[in-house]
């Protein structure tokens, strides 16, 4: 398990734009599972809709994305802290991206996200996210690992 605080040694994101709260399972090289609590507190409710709260495709993607760069991060080996917070995860595309059922406040947003292909800094992954094992969105993502 991976808690948000060694998240944050790994991510630079942070409120309100870090969307994983925690790592429950993680295979090296191959796959990971996370997610995110969505609470109606998050600022893009405000807008996305009122009195219809849907938490927003894009968020999800990101979401999707930032697991992502977890995974690729831990793939890459025993990085010292120092050498993770000199990279950073750039995603270079999201293709074939869809978006199945709504995610709503209350929801636990659960990022699966496994490795298509890994070639040098070069990551190409499947990401789904569900929440109580429906399918809520799925996306292939492509990100590279740079110095920063």
């Amino acid at each position: 398990m991976i808690d948000v605080v060694e998240i944050q040694k790994i991510l630079p994101h942070r409120y309100p734009f870090l969307l994983v709260d925690r790592v429950t399972d993680l295979t090296p090289g191959e796959s990971l599972i996370g997610y995110k609590n969505v609470s109606i507190s998050e600022p893009v409710f405000e807008g996305h809709f009122p009195g219809h709260p849907i938490y927003p495709g894009v968020m999800i993607l990101e979401g999707m994305a930032q697991a992502g760069g977890i995974l690729a991060f831990k793939s890459m080996g025993d990085l010292s802290e120092e050498e993770v917070k000199n990279k950073v995860v750039y995603f270079m595309s999201i293709d074939k991206a869809k978006f199945r059922n709504p995610v709503r406040p209350g929801d636990k947003l659960e990022y699966r996200v496994s490795v298509i292909k890994h070639k040098g800094n070069i990551w190409v992954l499947d990401g789904k996210a569900y929440v109580d094992d429906v399918l809520a969105s799925e996306a292939e993502l492509k990100a590279m690992i740079v110095d920063k």
